[in-house]
């Protein structure tokens, strides 16, 4: 055999070992993916969110009692334990300016907050990345991966980041709104005719966002109140999610379309933006409700 034979060959054989590493490590990517999921829907099952009635409203501020008319009207709130939402719309990389065409799943527990968010984005041709948020018992974990295989961002741990995704977990919340209500890890207090600051505590962390509400109810944006770390190599929750398209789903009225920003200096800078393809409502007992939400209206 020749030598550029030899060579052609030994350059395959290099090609094909390298391919079978990225799909193993691709593998293993989807199952430590898949098990996060699992893990929050267990979290949510063991403990959902508590029904409260519309007399258990009365003492919270008045924007907040016209949101749960408008989300709730008078049917009896559903003990969910856990949403499945399924996304799609444009994703902007921490220090980029072009977004990307993405595609993201959530699952995210209703009585307890704890969250898993994956998506997949296109690097450059031909090349995508897949990133991950885990917030399970009080502890995040941050991953983006090429190919699924090459790490590109792996945050574990701190005080700061788990404050982050306790606060991610909130910003969410329009999306399972008996998260809300009284008797949960949410706390409401009193701004103004149109505002309320939601707290949420687990442990000795608690973390807060303004939401403004309109005059028919909806829920149209949490906003954090301090400014952003705009120099971090993640967006982590963001400062900013405006929420809008709402619908039914099970008796409940959700938000189809969303944009989230992180934000300093009096400035907004979107990096996630679409809408829900697809939402699943989970009780303890089993699916109470879903919808194929389809595109915005």
């Amino acid at each position: 055999m020749s030598k550029t034979r030899k060579s052609l060959w030994a350059g395959a054989a290099i090609v094909a070992g390298l391919g079978a590493v990225v799909a193993a490590l691709a593998l293993s990517t989807a199952a430590d993916v898949e098990n996060f999921h699992r893990a929050v829907a267990q979290a949510g099952r063991r403990l959902p969110a508590a029904s409260a009635g519309s007399d258990a409203w009365a003492g919270l501020p008045a924007p907040v009692q016209r949101y749960f008319r408008f989300t709730f009207g008078d049917a009896p709130t559903p003990a969910l334990a856990y949403v499945e939402v399924e996304m799609a719309g444009r994703f902007r990389r921490p220090g980029r300016t072009e977004f990307a065409p993405t595609t993201a799943r959530q699952t995210l527990a209703a009585g307890t907050p704890a969250l898993m968010f994956d998506a997949t984005t296109p690097v450059m041709p031909g090349v995508w990345a897949r990133a991950y948020d885990a917030y399970i018992d009080g502890r995040m974990e941050m991953k983006a991966k090429l190919l699924s295989a090459v790490a590109l961002v792996d945050e574990k741990s701190s005080p700061e980041l788990d404050r982050i995704s306790l606060r991610r977990w909130l910003l969410e919340s329009p999306l399972y709104p008996t998260a809300l209500l009284p008797g949960g890890p949410v706390r409401w207090e009193a701004v103004d005719a149109e505002h309320a600051r939601a707290v949420v505590r687990r442990g000795g962390v608690s973390a807060s966002m303004l939401a403004r509400f309109a005059p028919d109810g909806r829920l149209l944006h949490f906003a954090a109140e301090e400014d952003g770390d705009l120099e971090t190599p993640y967006h982590g929750s963001g400062e900013f999610a405006a929420r809008d398209d709402y619908r039914l789903v099970g008796g409940l009225r959700l938000p189809m379309r969303f944009r989230i920003a992180r934000a300093a200096g009096g400035q907004r800078f979107p990096f996630w933006e679409g809408h829900v393809v697809r939402v699943r409502l989970h009780t303890a007992q089993g699916l109470a409700a879903q919808m194929e939400a389809g595109p915005p209206m």
